[in-house]
């Protein structure tokens, strides 16, 4: 039985990624748009990534009443006490682009000063954590099931890379010498903090999507 997937986010990154790492469930994974015609926008006001994965799951799965998956996701640096974190996409402001925050991150560290990270170039330890929250409206009286997913890496002052999104050509990844947006297509999606969180999400998903086929099967017969 094919079950359709909705993907609680409006950034295509996110989406794409996704439906690569998710590819060969039995899932049709939908986006906002393939549902609605109307916006569902939902206020990312939680403390940790964890709030804001739970409240979107939540909240997108009561409008439609349908099997949902929601990302949230974003950069700590250290020497920022973890910020962006929870901040990543409005870091420059609400509706900032990714250029925008890139810059708003290189000026507060460039504002720490070189012997704050001990050089100016990729010793500001970070890391990328993404958090996965699955709602099923019809499975577990709605309640959120929750994973995640980190990349360590370091922070560079000289953006490098035209791949990807949002950070990327400023995180440097450990154990390679590249930055995320210099990785291939299929090394991003082997590494990274989503690719991580998505695996730790692949057996959720499976034993959800049985559960769902037994009620269906219970109620029809």
């Amino acid at each position: 039985m094919n079950h359709s997937l909705l993907i609680a986010t409006n950034n295509r990154g996110k989406l794409d990624e996704l439906r690569h790492l998710l590819a060969g469930l039995d899932v049709e994974v939908l986006s906002l748009r393939d549902v609605s015609k109307k916006p569902i926008n939902v206020v990312e006001d939680g403390e940790t990534f964890v709030d804001n994965a739970i409240k979107k799951a939540r909240e997108v799965a009561n409008a439609t009443m349908m099997l949902t998956l929601a990302d949230d996701s974003g950069l700590e640096v250290d020497a920022l006490g973890g910020a962006p974190g929870v901040r990543s996409a409005r870091f420059a402001g609400e509706r900032a682009t990714d250029a925008e925050n890139n810059a708003a991150l290189l000026a507060a560290l460039e504002a720490l000063g070189a012997d704050a990270a001990g050089t100016r170039t990729g010793d500001f330890d970070a890391r990328f954590r993404c958090v996965l929250a699955l709602v099923d409206p019809f499975v577990r009286d709605g309640e959120p099931v929750v994973v995640e997913g980190t990349c360590e890496g370091k922070i560079t002052l000289t953006p490098r890379g035209s791949g990807g999104f949002g950070y990327d050509p400023l995180f440097l990844v450990d154990g390679t010498d590249k930055t995320m947006a210099e990785l291939s297509e299929e090394e991003k999606n082997r590494i990274s903090h989503r690719a991580r969180a998505a695996q730790n999400l692949r057996l959720v998903l499976e034993k959800t999507l049985a559960a769902r086929d037994a009620l269906t099967h219970t109620v029809t017969s």
